[in-house]
């Protein structure tokens, strides 16, 4: 069924972004594997083609598309290519920017906003600990205030560009007696005394990410790097998710898309018992099934794009986005292994690295069962 959300503008923004992905991304996917994260030669292109500042203002050296529909384009692509390369942007431009665009003030903004755009400034958001997963609420990091500074310490786990990032948007508590109301954002650079890098993580997919844990002891943050008032960071938090899950939904649905129709052409070329594999009837039947899958719920998410480029996003539309792409992309991508057979277990094929590229995707961003608890509190019960 023909998409109908995307006008000339976008597909010509399309077209750039596949330009620059053959010829400055896809040679690399193999290096960024081996050295368990993105270069900064890649932030450097992606922000000179314009890629990082799609949510910043033009006179701070981004684009300020005022339409989410670029993003979505710049997000399906990038899956389409890697799974792992929409996550590492996405946290970067449409995850941690609009934090910094829109709860800043222009001190801030002139500060580091330009960097932000240009892939001089790697961004991550440091939200998740260990021990506390998709409880954003009881988190332990605290900022203790010491005259116009403040004093971090805690830890981080999960955080994605966390071993390359020049600025963690950390949340931290800052009036523990008001518990989720006491939660303050600071804008941390990663050159200060007392923050380190743990370890990347050695995670089951997504090489390409360097995923890390962070440290921070006694680390003595200027007051000018509040982000946004104080004790109003979980409120922040709440009103920025549903972008970040619907980048996480229009991630997982043009990955799994992807790989989807290189199955289906593998199905015509592979050769069993004489003929196409793809001509027995139960291939036939397993590929109509998730081919009907994808287009069913590639609806729902164009529809959502539209509502979030016209503001009218819910957090629980949102979070159906989410787990249903989610683990419609697990399904899908599942049932394309087993289509491949043995070599759909072999990580040169690109069927198992996606294979296990997804599985995360049904934890991160609020795992699945949170979504369902989003979900079941709007309905009342």
């Amino acid at each position: 069924m023909k998409r109908e959300i995307y006008d000339e503008d976008h597909e010509a923004f399309r077209a750039s972004v596949k330009q620059f992905l053959d010829r400055e991304v896809t040679p690399h996917l193999e290096l960024y594997a081996d050295q368990h994260g993105l270069d900064r030669a890649f932030w450097l292109a992606a922000g000179k083609q314009g890629f990082l500042g799609l949510e910043i203002p033009e006179e701070l050296g981004g684009s300020e598309a005022g339409d989410y529909r670029f993003n979505a384009v710049l997000t399906e692509e990038l899956a389409k290519v890697n799974m792992t390369l929409p996550s590492c942007v996405g946290i970067h431009a449409d995850i941690t920017v609009p934090y910094l665009v829109h709860l800043t003030d222009d001190e801030q903004r002139a500060r580091w906003l330009p960097g932000c755009a240009s892939g001089e400034i790697v961004t991550a958001i440091g939200m998740t600990e260990p021990g506390g997963g998709s409880d954003l609420a009881n988190l332990r990091t605290t900022a203790v205030r010491d005259g116009d500074d403040w004093i971090l310490n805690g830890s981080k786990t999960f955080i994605t560009n966390g071993g390359s990032a020049d600025i963690v948007l950390v949340a931290a508590r800052t009036s523990p007696e008001k518990k989720a109301k006491g939660i303050s954002l600071f804008a941390v650079d990663t050159t200060l005394d007392g923050f380190s890098v743990g370890r990347v993580l050695d995670k089951v997919g997504q090489d390409e990410s360097d995923t890390a844990e962070l440290a921070f002891d006694n680390v003595r943050v200027s007051g000018d790097d509040l982000v946004g008032p104080l004790d109003t960071g979980f409120i922040s938090m709440m009103q920025f998710l549903p972008q970040e899950r619907l980048g996480s939904a229009i991630t997982n649905l043009a990955h799994a898309k992807q790989i989807l129709e290189e199955t289906v052409q593998y199905a015509k070329d592979r050769q069993a018992f004489g003929q196409p594999i793809g001509s027995f009837q139960n291939t036939q039947f397993l590929l109509a099934d998730l081919v009907t899958r994808v287009d069913v719920t590639q609806a729902y998410v164009d529809q959502c794009v539209i509502a979030h480029t016209k503001k009218d996003l819910t957090p629980v539309d949102a979070a159906k986005a989410k787990w249903w792409t989610s683990q419609v992309q697990n399904d899908v991508l599942d049932h394309c292994v087993q289509v491949h057979g043995g070599y759909g277990y072999m990580n040169e094929y690109r069927v198992a690295r996606a294979w296990r590229d997804a599985r995360v995707t049904k934890i991160w961003a609020g795992s699945n069962e949170i979504m369902k608890m989003l979900i079941g509190r709007d309905l009342g019960l």
